[in-house]
């Protein structure tokens, strides 16, 4: 049901933002594996600082422990910069493939060379999970191979730990992906959907924080997708990576359904 014409320009319209980010996003995971020699030489001493800092802060970025790569480069990246940047990605690109074609009058344009709304839909969704895995790859093997490079103790990368943080990573920006270009589906105006699908994707974040940071209302973490992903429980092999996945998965899969549905039947300012 995708458009494969459409599908090809869509992604060399935004092959520029995709690479930017993957690179980006490599680059830094590279720099910050670069320094986990110096930090694994002086473990002791960073231990003891970490002790001056109350647990609860602590916990909400990630810096229970810095013992292994896997934990290091999933508190230095993974449990904070890591979020922001790709729900940045996630959120602006989701609105660029629909809301933005809808404001511009683009979309008048698409639909008269005779592509139906469903097969636009689709071919967007499948642009923006293209989007989502290239980058999930790059950084991936950016940082796999700065570690195997840059790091001599044996035993401080994981393959299977450090490939489980970057999938289901890629799950949850799939899943914020998903309501996003939903939101980016019932919006005519892009403002609108960005400020909505923005609002709401850092609003999630937010709770998350709060909900590690003060443990009596830590129930709210159960009403946001970020609470299924905990890089440094993954590195530790303490998180429940398959439950995590199926239930990100599954949001991702009922939202990405759910816009092509209401994409098909809702009225459009043509």
């Amino acid at each position: 049901m995708m458009n494969r014409p459409l599908y090809i320009q869509m992604m060399k319209l935004h092959i520029k933002t995709i690479l930017g980010f993957s690179i980006g996003s490599a680059l830094y995971v590279t720099l910050m594996t670069s320094l986990f020699p110096m930090i694994d030489e002086n473990i002791a001493e960073i231990d003891a600082m970490m002790g001056l800092f109350p647990d609860a802060l602590l916990r909400a970025l990630g810096l229970e422990s810095l013992s292994s790569y896997g934990q290091f480069i999933s508190a230095e990246y993974y449990g904070l910069f890591y979020l922001l940047i790709l729900g940045v990605f996630s959120v602006m690109l989701t609105v660029q493939l629909l809301a933005r074609l809808v404001d511009r009058g683009s979309m008048a344009y698409l639909l008269s060379t005779q592509v139906s709304r469903v097969q636009v839909a689709i071919t967007q969704v499948m642009v923006f999970m293209s989007s989502l895995f290239i980058i999930h790859v790059v950084t991936f093997g950016a940082g796999f191979l700065a570690a195997t490079f840059l790091i001599e103790t044996e035993s401080t990368i994981a393959f299977s730990e450090f490939f489980q943080i970057n999938f289901v990573g890629f799950l949850l920006f799939f899943a914020i992906g998903g309501y996003s270009l939903l939101l980016s589906a019932l919006c005519n105006d892009e403002k609108n959907a960005f400020a909505l699908a923005g609002v709401l994707t850092f609003t999630f974040y937010g709770m998350n924080m709060i909900g590690k940071i003060v443990t009596d209302i830590d129930w709210i973490r159960n009403f946001t997708p970020f609470s299924l992903y905990e890089p440094g429980q993954i590195a530790s092999g303490d998180a429940d990576v398959w439950m995590s996945s199926i239930v990100l998965a599954l949001i991702g899969i009922v939202t990405y359904v759910l816009t092509v549905l209401i994409f098909k039947r809702r009225n459009l300012p043509l």
